[in-house]
Order: C-alpha cells, then structure tokens, then sequence
C-alpha cells in the first residue's frame, strides 16, 4: 500500500476577497470529493493563492501517480481559468 500526500496551490488573479477565494476553494473541493481522498484547505490571508493539502491510500505507486493524474486533468477541465501546481510524495 502506497500513502500519497501533497499539496495543490493555486494561484487565483481574479479573487478580489477572501469570500471570493472562498467561493472557489469550496467548488474545488467538490469536485475532488469525488477521488475518496481527505483533504484540508491551508490558505492564508492573501486572497489571489491558495493552498489545499491531499491524503489518499493507493494500492501501490503507479495507481498513486494515475489518481493525481486524473485529479489534475478534472481540475485542468472544470477550472481552466485557474493554475494549479500539484507537489506530492509518496510512502
């Protein structure tokens, strides 16, 4: 068994507020309910990045590296005004 932890920032030029950014992260969030991953929103106060930290069990590295995959393609989609950067690693 695989545990894959990481972190998505995402830069947000277009959120003038917290409640903005808020807005997003929550649509975000719903969109990666769907991957059975835990997940918890580590932003600050600036309202134009975010930060949401992963956790997922995986049965080995290639099906861990194939879920971020997919995360980042659903993400990439539904959200193509947005960059996002994916860092992880795996234990």
């Amino acid at each position: 068994m695989t545990i894959l932890n990481g972190y998505i920032d995402i830069q947000l030029p277009y959120a003038e507020s917290l409640k903005g950014r808020r807005a997003i992260l929550n649509a975000i969030k719903e969109k990666l309910k769907k991957f059975n991953l835990s997940q918890l929103d580590l932003s600050g106060e600036y309202p134009k990045e975010a930060t949401i930290a992963i956790i997922f069990l995986a049965p080995d590295s290639v099906k861990a590296e194939q879920q971020i995959a997919k995360i980042e393609s659903v993400l990439e989609s539904a959200f193509p005004e947005t960059e996002f950067e994916i860092s992880y690693e795996m234990s």
